[in-house]
């Protein structure tokens, strides 16, 4: 059983890698095809691309090493939603609505 797991574990990583590997060559290939002639800039090499992909992860992504951002917020209000009341329900949304900008205006009758 233990070594299912590490042999998983392994071709997992295996994959990761020639993923990044594989991204990484067709960033290089798109960016000394189209920089070049369109912008009059210089081609790079693989190591290069790699670099910018990690850039671009670290500025444009973030550095999130954990799983699912709001996954424990969700489970929160999710727990606090069944253990609410109905009325306490209906006043939540009537709330939530109201901050949110979800307000429905109130119909006005003809006399």
């Amino acid at each position: 059983m233990k070594k299912r797991w590490i042999f998983r574990g392994a071709a997992f990583l295996v994959v990761m890698v020639a993923a990044t590997f594989l991204f990484a060559f067709v960033v290089m290939s798109l960016w000394n095809w189209l920089v070049p002639a369109l912008f009059a800039g210089h081609a790079i090499t693989f190591w290069q691309a790699l670099g910018l992909l990690i850039l671009s992860k670290i500025l444009l992504g973030g550095l999130r090493l954990g799983h699912g951002g709001g996954a424990h917020w969700r489970r929160r209000i999710r727990e606090r939603w069944e253990h609410m009341t109905p009325e306490e329900r209906e006043t939540f949304r009537q709330n939530m609505r109201g901050r949110c900008g979800w307000a429905r205006k109130p119909v006005e009758e003809t006399p």
